[in-house]
């Protein structure tokens, strides 16, 4: 079987929150930290070649939303940081349970992924971009925390927006494989993380 230009680091998990966490992460992962401040709570890589990111956060554990509607609780609430929140703005087209057999981090309670998209400005521009939302829910009541994992992929990008320049070379950009293949890779090396 031939592997693909640059599958060979994809075999190799990559550190998360100093090493509590790893995952396989996607070709072409650049650490936004790198750049510049994250918040200590996320990791966010972006895709060297288009506009493409990935957030990997540590959220609190909502107790009063029952396992079924966590991922759609979450979505809705970046859709209301992303001011996406307008009625049309944000849509969900599908929600469902990973199996935990699939799964590296089996401490989880329940494990979901949700595919929607959102209408949204970057750096508060007027121009909006359409980007199709995938989203990974690890619930931990355990350790009162969910793992949240989110892949932005934009679908449509406004000729005004600033990321026009770059999403016009999309090389090999990532797919809902290789964001699948993250989440069952997710591994929890130390609970301390959580407190």
């Amino acid at each position: 079987m031939q592997r693909a230009a640059g599958s060979a680091d994809q075999d190799q998990p990559h550190p998360l929150f100093g090493g509590a966490l790893s995952a396989g992460l996607p070709h072409c992962a650049k650490d936004i930290s790198e750049l510049r401040e994250i918040p200590d709570n996320q990791e966010v890589f972006a895709h060297e070649h288009t506009d493409q990111s990935l957030i990997v956060e540590l959220v609190e554990y909502q107790g009063q939303v029952a396992d079924q509607d966590a991922a759609r609780y979450h979505f809705e609430d970046i859709a209301g940081s992303n001011k996406a929140s307008e009625p049309g703005a944000f849509q969900v087209s599908s929600v469902e349970l990973l199996p935990k057999s699939e799964l590296s981090l089996s401490d989880c309670s329940s494990a979901w992924m949700l595919t929607g998209t959102q209408c949204v400005s970057k750096f508060n521009e007027e121009a909006r971009n359409t980007v199709t939302l995938h989203l990974g829910l690890f619930r931990l009541p355990q350790f009162s925390t969910d793992v949240l994992i989110t892949f932005n992929d934009p679908q449509s990008i406004s000729p005004d927006s600033s990321s026009a320049a770059s999403a016009q070379t999309h090389r090999e950009p990532w797919t809902v494989q290789d964001f699948q293949r993250l989440l069952q890779t997710l591994t929890l090396h130390n609970p301390g993380l959580f407190g």
